[in-house]
């Protein structure tokens, strides 16, 4: 049977609104320098607000990450939808440090309901000509999202008016579109008992994926230290090291980490995704040696460079590991799936974050920094000889990788298949 234009329509609309709801998370980003020079905030104090945001959203994963598993997608996307429209709003009145913690944290906890019930609505409505977009989407969208918010913040701040307030407008605005577009996506997800089980915090990895999980989890570790490395400190070494205080500036170098590693995700769909996880390992040892190097020498055009090798370790280094375990999930059991990677790489972007903040006062910028970009190599470096050493993960590995190729090929749809 053809597919509806119905749920072709939804596909986009879903794909948008996790570009949406992404990107308003990278949008505070390069806009927090106008807020401790106006409200007088402390790097402790902005290593705090950052940290609110994590919490927040790592507790909504915890709690309610299976929740669309059995209330179905939509109902939990427009809640998450709707909240992180408020959170936007919220920021745009903010008027002190106080009202900046409550902002962030609605945001987090947001934007946790949303990310695996989008990423499984999207596996829902999965394209008949293009089985294996969801999957590639799923993985690319998150850093092309950090790549548009950060970008976007970066230059309406810089150069637009109502620095503090329009890029809030804009990026609520669209999702409150968003939401009311909604309307037109089937419900996929038929309806299940338990959901006030599933509110019980906990992480879920189904039987099928358990071993691959186990097997990548270091790779996901290592992709998204990477990304709260360049979201909340690298920045600030451009004020601090070469004088640049250009917002636009900050905002751009965080786009050439994810904006590479979106590129990466796409231009590897084709790629075995085994050899795939290798390429971003050895990717994420030697980006943040680079730009550390070039950090401490005090040569921004190799900070530039060493961010692009960093940023093809953050695309292939996430996504390919993602494009496996989604292979090996049912549909029953994908956004549980979903919100235990998120969990796992939320609590890899946030917690060195705050400890590198807790420190810099103490130690300064650019030791923290080199030292957040050693526990990066020491990460990457562990699970690159856990991936050429162990049976166990290559034989997992294969056979998720074979599941993907059939995917991307057309010859099954995405599924369950199982991994042990």
């Amino acid at each position: 049977m053809q597919q509806s234009a119905r749920s072709v329509a939804g596909f986009w609309i879903l794909a948008a609104m996790l570009l949406a709801a992404v990107a308003s998370s990278a949008v505070p980003s390069p806009i927090y320098p106008v807020y401790a020079a106006e409200w007088h905030l402390s790097p402790l104090v902005l290593t705090g607000v950052f940290a609110v945001y994590v919490a927040g959203l790592l507790t909504s994963l915890l709690v309610a990450g299976r929740l669309s598993d059995h209330v179905g997608r939509k109902p939990v996307l427009v809640v998450g939808g709707l909240g992180v429209t408020l959170s936007l709003g919220l920021f745009a009145i903010a008027d002190g440090v106080g009202a900046l913690i409550v902002d962030r944290i609605v945001q987090g906890a947001s934007v946790g309901l949303l990310m695996g019930a989008l990423g499984a609505a999207l596996l829902d409505h999965s394209l008949d000509r293009h089985p294996s977009l969801a999957g590639v989407l799923n993985g690319a969208v998150p850093p092309i999202a950090l790549a548009t918010g950060a970008v976007a913040s970066g230059a309406l701040v810089e150069w637009g008016p109502a620095p503090e307030q329009l890029v809030y407008v804009v990026f609520g605005a669209l999702l409150l579109l968003l939401v009311l577009a909604l309307v037109v996506v089937p419900e996929r997800a038929p309806k299940r008992p338990g959901a006030l089980r599933s509110l019980r915090p906990t992480v879920s990895v189904p039987r099928s994926s358990r071993r691959l999980f186990r097997s990548v989890a270091g790779s996901l570790v290592a992709s998204w230290a990477l990304g709260g490395l360049f979201l909340s400190l690298v920045p600030s070494a451009l004020g601090q090291v070469f004088g640049i205080t250009n917002h636009f500036a900050a905002g751009a170098l965080i786009a050439v980490v994810t904006g590479v590693g979106a590129l990466t995700g796409l231009s590897i769909q084709r790629m075995d995704t085994r050899r795939a996880v290798l390429l971003g390992l050895v990717a994420l040892v030697l980006g943040p040696v680079v730009t550390v190097g070039f950090l401490v020498a005090h040569a921004l055009p190799g900070v530039v460079v060493g961010s692009a090798v960093a940023g093809v370790g953050f695309g292939a280094g996430f996504q390919a590991p993602l494009r496996m375990l989604l292979a090996t999930a049912a549909p029953t059991h994908r956004a549980g799936l979903l919100s235990t990677v998120y969990v796992v790489s939320y609590l890899a972007f946030g917690v060195p974050a705050v400890v590198g903040g807790l420190l810099e006062p103490r130690v300064g910028l650019v030791p923290v920094i080199a030292g957040y970009g050693g526990f990066i190599v020491l990460a990457a470096a562990v699970a690159l000889v856990l991936q050429l050493t162990s049976r166990e993960a290559a034989s997992s590995e294969e056979r998720a990788a074979e599941v993907v190729e059939r995917t991307a090929t057309g010859s099954v749809r995405v599924s369950a298949t199982p991994a042990d």
